[in-house]
């Protein structure tokens, strides 16, 4: 087929996506969150951040886009107004239906971009897992997460990385500069070892020791973190946020090109 009109598969018709399928089996799709992120952020950034990867891979690869999918785990923000969250059973059985769906019409390499750090990774590992091992064996599964895929750039930081820290609030200062209240940007960190133990994860882009994970709840969120904020994002900056996407883009798109030319065990049984 020729260039896609659209890369957003909300964008074309059927008989767009049915040239497609001729030639091409592999879709993107994002999954983030409505939920707050601090005084600065809007609560939207972990969705904007999946659409802005999955909308460059796209440009850079020619694959399709499936629709973003705006909500995502995020009990422990409801304290804060504006912020939805799923379950995550449902945020799991979302994404099996998602994938069922179009694994129905002909696709068959689901690369699947989390850009809520961490958070939606429990209910999307059981929910990929589980399709692949008991419903669509033919069907390959990849699942990528800034907190993985960006460690090569977390040098160029200056303070540690956690909710709405200095890199992903960069992040959508670089895509959407409108949003961000540079005003308002954070400059004291909350102190999570006395809360979470010395085995604290408390730089999710950076190194560390050890670590036990404790969990904890939307009042308590509120009472140690008021603000809405982990982190030190003073630092942050559109040109931050343009080499942090810029090489996880790059990543990305070598990976759909791996993707692309892959014929081994996986999903071909």
């Amino acid at each position: 087929m020729g260039k896609l009109r659209s890369f957003w598969l909300q964008e074309l018709t059927w008989e767009d996506v049915a040239d497609y399928l001729q030639t091409n089996d592999i879709i993107i799709c994002p999954v983030g969150s409505t939920e707050e992120h601090g005084p600065a952020g809007p609560l939207g950034v972990d969705s904007y951040a999946a659409i802005a990867l999955a909308e460059d891979t796209a440009k850079e690869t020619g694959v399709m886009i499936a629709p973003p999918l705006w909500f995502g785990d995020s009990s422990h923000h409801l304290d804060f107004p504006g912020t939805i969250s799923l379950r995550p059973e449902t945020l799991g059985a979302v994404l099996k239906d998602i994938v069922r769906s179009l694994a129905r019409n002909g696709f068959k390499k689901f690369l699947i971009i989390n850009g809520h750090k961490g958070a939606n990774l429990p209910a999307l590992k059981i929910a990929c897992k589980s399709l692949h091992q008991d419903e669509l064996p033919h069907v390959l599964l990849a699942l990528v997460d800034p907190m993985y895929l960006a460690k090569g750039i977390a040098h160029i930081k200056d303070a540690v990385e956690h909710h709405a820290g200095e890199l992903e609030i960069s992040h959508v200062w670089h895509k959407h500069p409108h949003l961000i209240k540079a005003e308002k940007l954070t400059s004291e960190p909350v102190d999570l070892e006395p809360i979470f133990s010395p085995f604290v994860h408390k730089d999710l882009l950076g190194g560390g020791g050890d670590t036990i994970e404790v969990f904890w709840n939307s009042k308590e969120q509120k009472s140690f973190a008021p603000t809405g904020s982990y982190s030190d994002s003073s630092k942050a900056s559109p040109g931050k946020g343009k080499e942090y996407h810029e090489y996880m883009v790059k990543n990305l798109v070598e990976f759909v090109g791996w993707l692309r030319a892959y014929d081994g065990p996986v999903g071909n049984l």
